[in-house]
């Protein structure tokens, strides 16, 4: 008698990744997309899941009420700390249960016309918008579409949006609505595949508008070796922000978050990454409240840097990545503290970037190699790209002050 082969384990991931997925599903985007950087769809299971999922040979992704929407199998990528990145093809079983406004999440193609103008929604609009959509578009047919996502999060940002463009559409007597399940933070290159697969007409986007939208929270999470330069440059961000604005900041440096947060906790890989993500929880709850933190650990692996991307998303905040690239030769050759002496003799077990491994960020949003640079022109670089993804205005800095 054979024995019944054991029953896929469950698993929820984040909300920007259930958004993913639904995407995928509707034929919003391929994996040659770029959905993530090596370009396919990667999700990341974690240790407590993957050995589960390993031996019953998949595992079944649901959402956060439990339904089942897609099945993978077992392959991929292991991670240092135990999980799984799935790299099998999706086999779809679902759809998410229903959101706010669930009628307008419509796939592609559900709204056509040969001369359609479609304008992309992400943030409230306003009188002066609809005055400027109206002159663009003349009398041509309108489609608005909503970066909703994440849809499925605690805090859904897009319901507000999604009726910010209903009531264009009533106000202009004319228009559709569709909500993508995309956030509007997401890259560049991947809200552009988006946004092709629903139109291949004629696209308005809004102009950045600062007033109000400074409030919303932000997570800025350096991460990078030992010696990298990552706490000297997070910390001059802080100051060069407060010397110009009105707001607090909230630096969580891994030092000191050590002495007080994470107090007990030691140096194992275990201890190391309950610290990283007890930063990330401190910092997720700031952004929560529309405020803004700088974080800077080591942060080693990629699993512990997207939980921390994941709890921020969930908080409703942004999370922007910085990675200080500054090369392993170098970080030892300034060793102010002498770590990686010890650690060459034995004396630190589980070093990172000798004993331990580092794994280089393939998702930052800024990489920053500080070899032969001054503190100033990093700084810069991180201000340039708080600019541009409208966190600062170009001619002040305390729009976005921490």
């Amino acid at each position: 008698m054979t024995s019944a082969s054991p029953s896929l384990p469950q698993f929820c991931p984040a909300p920007d990744i259930l958004d993913d997925l639904e995407l995928l599903r509707v034929g919003a985007f391929a994996p040659q997309h770029d959905v993530r950087p090596d370009g396919a769809l990667e999700v990341h299971v974690p240790a407590e899941i993957a050995a589960t999922a390993r031996a019953a040979g998949g595992v079944e992704i649901v959402d956060p009420e439990g339904v089942p929407l897609v099945r993978f199998e077992a392959t991929g990528r292991d991670c240092e700390c135990g999980g799984l990145v799935l790299a099998s093809a999706p086999t779809w079983i679902g759809k998410p249960s229903p959101r706010t406004f669930e009628r307008f999440y419509l796939a592609p193609g559900s709204v056509s016309a040969p001369d359609l103008v479609a304008v992309v929604v992400d943030r409230p609009l306003s009188t002066e918008d609809l005055l400027e959509i109206a002159a663009t578009a003349g009398h041509r047919p309108l489609c608005f579409l909503v970066l909703a996502g994440p849809t499925l999060a605690a805090h859904a940002t897009g319901v507000a949006l999604i009726r910010s463009a209903l009531a264009a559409t009533a106000r202009m007597g004319r228009g559709d609505v569709i909500a993508i399940p995309l956030d509007r933070r997401t890259s560049r290159a991947k809200r552009e595949a988006v946004l092709a697969a629903y139109t291949s007409g004629e696209v308005i986007n809004l102009p950045p508008r600062h007033t109000g939208e400074h409030r919303h929270g932000l997570v800025l999470f350096f991460t990078g070796l030992s010696g990298s330069g990552k706490s000297t440059v997070a910390r001059s961000v802080r100051d060069a922000i407060v010397e110009d604005g009105a707001r607090s900041v909230t630096l969580l440096d891994g030092d000191l978050v050590r002495r007080h947060l994470s107090a007990g906790l030691g140096f194992s890989a275990a201890d190391r990454e309950t610290n990283i993500r007890r930063i990330g929880w401190v910092g997720a709850e700031i952004s929560r409240h529309g405020g803004v933190a700088i974080c800077s650990p080591i942060a080693p692996f990629a699993s512990t840097r997207d939980a921390v991307r994941d709890m921020v998303t969930e908080a409703g905040g942004d999370f922007l990545l910085i990675h200080i690239s500054t090369p392993l030769a170098e970080c030892e050759r300034r060793d102010r503290k002498g770590l990686y002496a010890k650690a060459r003799r034995g004396e630190i077990p589980e070093f990172t970037g000798i004993s331990s491994p580092y794994e280089d960020p393939t998702d930052a949003d800024l990489a920053i190699d500080t070899t032969g640079i001054s503190v100033e022109a990093a700084v810069e670089q991180v201000l340039d790209l708080l600019r541009s993804r409208g966190h600062l205005t170009s001619e002040e800095v305390l729009e976005w002050a921490i």
